[in-house]
Order: structure tokens, then C-alpha cells, then sequence
């Protein structure tokens, strides 16, 4: 936990997830760039932004040993992903999801800025998926933090963001479809001008 409750992203926080991570505080503010697609909060600056996953929800329930109503819609469970509203409209997924199974519901999510699925909590040091997603609530620097613990539990994706490999990163970040959307080259292009700003 970083300590604030700021829903934007201080230098603090970027100097200590660079610390962390050891890494310039430039790579941190590439990857943010690029992968947090703006603010990690809806316009409404209390809820994080989050997509829910149907097909991890049918997954999780399944892995929780919980029944499948079979009148469920497929908008909340089903073996292909799908369903998307987007915004806030996801939280009405979310909602209906939870009457099946909160905690599956809440692991089926991808949260905040970076885009973190809630069935990590565990491998990231959360005490609970209760704990990650209040973290997710409570700041955007506890959303950065979530991404740094992420990194540390893949060193593949830590040795990438320390060696600058951006296609190796955007590859076990974003998944071998990374280059249709040219995130490494756009991370490359950020990094490298946070780096000038920072050397200005």
C-alpha cells in the first residue's frame, strides 16, 4: 500500500515502483503510457475501470466447486470470452456475477490501470481477493503497486523492463498478438522521451 489516496499517479509512486523494480523511472512511465490507456478510475473517480471476463468466470466457478445455474446468461458465464460493455457498463456484469459467486465474480475481472486479473491475488501477496480489490479502490498508486508485484512474480517480464526488451515485454504483458497494436514500438517511443525529459 502506497499510503495515498490520490486517483493519479505522483512521483512518488513512479519512483517507488522504478525502485522497486530497478528500473529508470522512465521505463515505469512507458509501460503507463501504454498500458494504462489513461486513468485507472471511472469518471466518476471512486470505481476502478474493469472488463469482465465470462469465460474466466465460468472457469473460476468451476474451480470453486460452485454450480452452474443453466438459465445463466452468457454475457456472465460461457467457454468463449465476450459479452463486453465497456465503462461503467461492466459493472453491471460484475453485479450479476456476483450473485453466482462474489469471490469468482471479483476474480473474473481485470482491475484498474493495468489491467490485472483479480485470480492473481494469491501469487501477488494479497491476503484475499477482497484485500486486491480495495487496493484497486483505494489509489492509483496502489494499482501501480499491483502492476510492480506482477512483474516480480514473472521474471521474464522483470528481466524485459530491465533490459529495455520492449518486444519481449509487450509479448508476456499483452500476449503474442502484441505487434498488431505496436506496443513495443510505442513503449520504445515513450521511454525514450521520458528519458530525454529526464535528463533535460
Amino acid at each position: 500500500m502506497t499510503g495515498s489516496s490520490s486517483k493519479t499517479l505522483t512521483p512518488d509512486d513512479f519512483a517507488n515502483a522504478a525502485a522497486a523494480l530497478n528500473v529508470p523511472v522512465a521505463a515505469i512511465k512507458a509501460v503507463t503510457d501504454v498500458e494504462s490507456r489513461g486513468s485507472g478510475f471511472l469518471a466518476d473517480g471512486v470505481r476502478p475501470v474493469i472488463l469482465f471476463e465470462r469465460h474466466i468466470m465460468r472457469r473460476q466457478l468451476i474451480a470453486h466447486g460452485i454450480a452452474i445455474p443453466a438459465s445463466v446468461s452468457l454475457n456472465i458465464v460461457d467457454v468463449t470470452p465476450g459479452g463486453y460493455k465497456g465503462g461503467a457498463a461492466e459493472y453491471d456484469r460484475l453485479d450479476a456475477a456476483v450473485h453466482l459467486d462474489r469471490d469468482s465474480a471479483l476474480e473474473s475481472c481485470s482491475w484498474g490501470a493495468f489491467q490485472i486479473m483479480g485470480y492473481y491475488w494469491k501469487a501477488l501477496g494479497y491476503a484475499s481477493v477482497q484485500d486486491f480489490v480495495n487496493a484497486m479502490y483505494r489509489s492509483a498508486g496502489d494499482q501501480l503497486d499491483a502492476f510492480v508485484r506482477f512483474i516480480k512474480a514473472n521474471p521474464n517480464l522483470a528481466r524485459a523492463l530491465r533490459n529495455k526488451d520492449w518486444p519481449g515485454f509487450a509479448a508476456g504483458y499483452n500476449g503474442p498478438g502484441y505487434r498488431a497494436n505496436h506496443y513495443d514500438e510505442k513503449m520504445a517511443a515513450a521511454f525514450a522521451r521520458h528519458n530525454q525529459e529526464a535528463a533535460a
